[in-house]
């Protein structure tokens, strides 16, 4: 058996910080962060939280795929942002949306979530495990981004975005998934939740710290290379695929990785410049945007590729 989308759906709050709103924050401008992140505005959760955005995402992909609740097994939550440490993400989810048969777990990958929880959902109905999956990428990256840190304020973004795969008759489609902790430092989070957080002054700035120049050449010499090595275990070549489907962390990051693929940049969707970088969310907002615009038409040959946090980096071949 293998898993294939049904339904789509995404949320983002209305209230936005747009580049003037960030210069009045640091010190900054419009036209520096146009010209090196392609980010416009990034939208910022007032009165939602990380679960509120999941459920309406999930909400709308349900709808979308005509699926009802009570026919989900599982649900899948990627965040690094949680509510709350426990109950997790996903009974949140379970409970909102009246899910009564269905398990639920969060996954914690940041940048490559979604990838991840796509690639696990595929592996529960490969198995006859599942049916029906829910997964879903859900971010309130504000909450923990530093405000007065001009590197990393600029960049990040709230929202959520879902999926629902339902099992038909084939054969799971190849996936790549790799992970280095060794440099999990150059993207990184400490957690309030130890001992005696407040005594120690290194863990008192519980933000998102992030070295930029690291994180770009990890991204723009890692994703291509596990596309490439996605491609490998197929018959297809990078000119067969319709679309790359990237994390939305960078526009240069992604102009890099078609220019290394020598891949026309038209099949590198983005919104980057509307929403920015929202972690685990970015993909499946994109997804949701190009399914419901028409763009992606059946039978299309889609590589999803989250890199991030971890560090973490994957790429799976989705065909539509």
């Amino acid at each position: 058996m293998v898993g294939k989308i049904c339904g789509t759906g995404s949320y983002v709050p209305e209230n936005y910080y747009d580049n003037h709103d960030i210069a009045k924050l640091v010190d900054t401008s419009d036209e520096w962060i146009r010209e090196r992140t392609g980010i416009v505005r990034r939208h910022i959760v007032k009165d939602d939280t990380t679960v509120s955005m999941a459920v309406k995402a999930a909400k709308a992909a349900l709808e979308n795929g005509a699926v009802k609740a009570e026919e989900l097994d599982l649900i899948l939550v990627a965040t690094i942002t949680p509510n709350h440490i426990t109950p997790g993400m996903a009974c949140e989810v379970q409970k909102e949306l009246g899910a009564v048969n269905a398990a639920g777990f969060d996954m914690s990958a940041a940048c490559s979530g979604f990838v991840f929880a796509y690639n696990t959902a595929q592996a529960y109905i490969a198995a006859g495990v599942c049916k029906t999956v829910l997964i879903i990428g859900s971010e309130s990256l504000s909450n923990i981004v530093n405000w007065e840190d001009r590197g990393s304020c600029i960049l990040f973004g709230d929202g959520a975005g879902a999926a629902v795969i339902r099992a038909e008759d084939g054969e799971i489609k190849p996936c790549v998934m790799h992970s280095d902790g060794v440099k999990g430092e150059v993207l990184a989070c400490e957690s309030r939740h130890q001992r005696d957080w407040q005594k120690k002054e290194e863990a008192k700035e519980t933000f998102l710290s992030m070295d930029g120049k690291e994180v770009f050449k990890f991204a723009v010499k890692k994703v291509p290379e596990v596309i490439t090595e996605l491609l490998e275990k197929t018959e297809y070549t990078a000119e067969d695929m319709d679309w790359f489907i990237l994390h939305q962390a960078n526009q240069r990051i992604i102009e890099s990785v078609a220019k290394r693929m020598k891949v026309d940049i038209d099949k590198f969707p983005m919104n980057i410049s509307e929403y920015g970088n929202t972690s685990s969310a970015s993909i499946p907002i994109l997804l949701d945007e190009m399914n419901r615009s028409g763009k992606l038409k059946k039978g299309q040959k889609l590589i999803l590729a989250g890199f991030g946090a971890g560090l973490s980096w994957g790429a799976t071949l989705v065909e539509w």
